[in-house]
């Protein structure tokens, strides 16, 4: 049974009446984040139940030294942490000489929160007694600014209904927190300074090992019914702390407010001893404006994100609401403005996975970047690789490659890699090939060849070099085979020729070997200083294409289907639907070596391939490998329904490809795999967007131009999306009897639906029976 109390709701995230125990998963679902820090949606007031509290700063990260039972030759040194950053969104607040805390209240009714989508705000509203008899209404609105991203705003409101009370809000920061995740519960934050100015508090921080140098700060003011009080506040400090103490006797039916402006700045982005100085500048910025100013134009920011991005879906409020969540977080997470920073599979909402790139972005985040962003935004994504190629060469040389052989990390943060799982680190190597992936699928896109002369043929050939070296030739087989791997179902450890990562291989040689053809023709100059600065020779490239060209596939002539791995049909080939749901999720319930032994899929593998690759693989091959492994797939990672969805949509099982996306776009709102107090999917949102545009609306890119097969699932009355496709902005409206094509922006485009050529004109629409 997944969870149902979220309201279902075209643009908003609804939560009524208050329960105890769907707080932490709570605190992932309303996340709020702009790009440059996100905090989980914990309550401004002291709460002394069970909570995950949680604030980070994008790019601030602490290398916890690895723990492992022993030792391996290679292993990462350390594994990356986002840090729970100082708390900046704390008020308590004391009625009646009793603190507010909802875990003691005697009761609590109208409980709402809401997560507003379209607007970019978190509110919420409760009446609650406390234990001294006391009734109040609390009513607040917190957001952070994508105009001022250093800024957060919060608007804590407080009503006593049943008699006068004597109120005392107290807004503070806290610079003695914690991670929850910590291999040796090191401190990973020093206190500099604790400093007061009027009503401005700043807490100096700097993270130990990496010394990132971060300011905390606040400024606060005080309302009685709306207007300004002019008291000024008592303050409270220690070593890590710093509070003001606002006071006020307050008439039964009186609102009692508070506006706090908070938020970091970073030596990341300033120096270090300017970072008070950037705070107040900050600051001074939010007061000009007001709350309710700096609110509107947060509206202004989100209507122009929803303008590009939005997916409208009629007649299925669920999915809606699905598919506008998953929009809404990716760009709460990455806006693509600093191309220091990437997409971590939990973005702001948590601890879990260190907040830090995996292969995720490239094989599923591009698309969405590239679509619904100006082509800059998905560049800088492969720049950020090509950053780090220096760092991935060293990683290979941990390992015992050489000659500039790159092995991208599967977990980094500065290009190290960070991973503390063996079997992750060494063996799933299939990272590298989706990093050459994109850069082809960029390419592909967005038309813009002058990344790869550039950068990109760099980051290609030092690919190639790790691929040559990690075959291994069989001379039972005559084929060259890879060794030891992990595919994407990491259901299985340390097997040998994973189909996936062996096509991967051979695909990205021969790409590689295409493209410095391309290259030495069309941008000599460049071509040159590449081979010189990497002593590239033809000789080299003979080696990799006599991998490439000899590379071994497990094969079924029974089945008629490529094998996972050579050792797949040597399972017992129980299907998840004969397998007993009290038994799910099995990663939960299974012993890691039940897991490896089973047949079952944690996401789509053989099937990853035949995604990416679909045009060098017929209709029927397809059918034949989506039916055979399908039944095996138990899609416990978030990665694996929205690829199924995509593929049932292309088979025209649309039932299947809507059951596929539904689970893929509420994946958290439903909680599916029962995790969702550790943090939100971020990454795979971005499948559930491919979902619809690629499953439904059929879009691909064949031969520089764009081609669409729309289909509609029958629960929809209607649906739409908007593309950037080479700066022309195409909006495609599908419904149960026609699609429309408008193009809104940008010169005529060529494109094909279902394989007939038509074209548009700026502002011109077509519609299709």
């Amino acid at each position: 049974m997944n969870q149902d109390y979220i309201k279902p709701n075209d643009w908003s995230i609804i939560e009524e009446g208050f329960n105890a125990n769907h707080v932490k998963a709570s605190e992932s679902i309303f996340s709020i984040g702009n790009g440059a820090m996100g905090q989980r949606a914990n309550f401004e007031e002291h709460y002394s139940g069970p909570t995950f509290q949680g604030s980070y700063i994008a790019g601030v990260y602490y290398p916890d030294k690895t723990r492992v039972g022993w030792w391996k030759n290679g292993y990462p040194e350390y594994f990356a942490k986002v840090l729970n950053a100082p708390n900046w969104i704390g008020i308590n607040v004391t009625v009646n000489d009793e603190q507010l805390d909802l875990f003691n209240c005697k009761t609590i009714t109208g409980f709402k929160r809401e997560l507003n989508m379209k607007e970019g705000w978190l509110s919420r509203s409760f009446t609650a007694t406390l234990q001294n008899n006391t009734q109040v209404q609390v009513n607040t609105k917190r957001f952070l600014s994508l105009d001022l991203d250093e800024i957060g705003a919060i608007q804590y409101q407080i009503t006593p209904l049943n008699n006068n009370a004597t109120i005392i809000l107290e807004p503070y920061l806290d610079g003695g927190i914690t991670n929850e995740d910590t291999n040796w519960d090191d401190k990973f934050w020093d206190t500099l300074k604790v400093n007061q100015e009027g009503e401005q508090a700043f807490i100096l921080s700097k993270t130990m090992k990496t010394d990132f140098h971060t300011c905390t700060f606040m400024e606060s003011k005080v309302f009685l019914n709306k207007a300004p009080l002019s008291n000024t506040p008592k303050c409270f400090t220690d070593s890590n702390y710093i509070a003001f103490s606002y006071q006020a006797q307050v008439n039964k039916g009186e609102t009692y407010a508070i506006h706090k402006f908070g938020g970091y700045t970073v030596d990341r982005n300033h120096p270090k001893d300017k970072l008070i100085a950037a705070a107040q500048n900050a600051l001074k910025k939010a007061r000009t404006l007001g709350f309710n100013k700096l609110l509107d134009a947060q509206k202004q920011a989100w209507s122009h994100v929803w303008d590009m991005a939005d997916i409208t879906i009629g007649g299925d409020v669920k999915a809606q609401q699905g598919i506008r969540f998953n929009i809404f977080q990716l760009n709460q997470t990455y806006l693509g403005k600093d191309s220091r920073l990437n997409i971590g599979p939990k973005g702001f909402t948590g601890e879990k996975y260190g907040g830090s790139t995996y292969w995720d972005t490239e094989a599923y985040c591009m698309p969405f970047y590239m679509a619904t962003k100006d082509q800059q935004v998905a560049r800088s994504l492969l720049e950020y690789r090509y950053n780090h190629l220096e760092k991935a060469i060293e990683n290979a040389e941990k390992l015992g490659f050489n000659n500039g052989a790159a092995l991208y990390p599967m977990v980094t943060m500065n290009g190290e890699e960070c991973h503390n799982e063996w079997e992750i680190t060494f063996e799933e190597i299939h990272r590298n090939g989706a990093i050459a992936f994109a850069i082809y699928n960029y390419y592909r896109y967005t038309g813009d060849y002058s990344y790869i002369p550039e950068k990109g043929l760099e980051v290609l050939i030092g690919i190639a070099r790790f691929w040559q070296q990690r075959a291994t030739f069989s001379k039972d087989k005559n084929k060259y085979a890879i060794l030891g791997v992990t595919g994407p179902n990491e259901y299985e450890n340390n097997v040998n020729n994973n189909w996936y990562t062996n096509y991967l291989a051979q695909w990205c040689i021969n790409y590689t070997l295409e493209t410095i053809e391309k290259v030495d023709t069309e941008y000599q100059s460049d071509f040159q200083r590449i081979a010189k600065k990497l002593k590239l020779t033809k000789k080299e490239m003979a080696l990799w294409k006599a991998v490439a060209d000899n590379m071994y596939f497990p094969y079924s002539k029974k089945h008629q289907v490529y094998l996972q791995q050579d050792g797949f049909l040597d399972k017992e080939l129980i299907t998840v639907s004969d397998l007993d749901t009290s038994q799910r999720p099995i990663n939960q319930k299974w012993s890691w070596d039940r897991i490896l032994r089973s047949p079952y899929i944690k996401q789509a593998d053989t099937l990853q391939g035949f995604y990416f690759f679909e045009d060098q693989f017929t209709k029927e091959e397809l059918e034949r490998h989506f039916d055979f492994y399908e039944p095996f797939t138990v899609h416990e990672s978030s990665l694996s329904p929205c690829v199924h969805s995509i593929q049932a949509a292309k088979l025209g099982r649309m039932e299947q490809a809507y059951t596929f996306y539904l689970r893929t776009s509420r994946l958290d709102l439903d909680d599916y795999n029962k995790e969702v107090h550790e943090g939100l999917h971020i990454t795979s949102m971005a499948g559930t967007w491919m979902s619809i545009v690629e499953g439904f609306g059929g879009m691909r890119v064949k031969n520089n131009t764009l081609h669409f097969e729309p289909r509609i699932p029958k629960q929809w009355e209607n649906y739409s999306f908007k593309v950037n496709f080479r700066n022309r902005i195409l909006k495609v409206n599908v419904t149960q009897k026609q699609t429309r094509f408008e193009m809104i922006s940008g010169e005529p485009l060529e494109f094909f639906v279902n394989d007939k050529p038509l074209s548009l004109q700026k502002e011109q629409l077509l519609a299709l029976n």
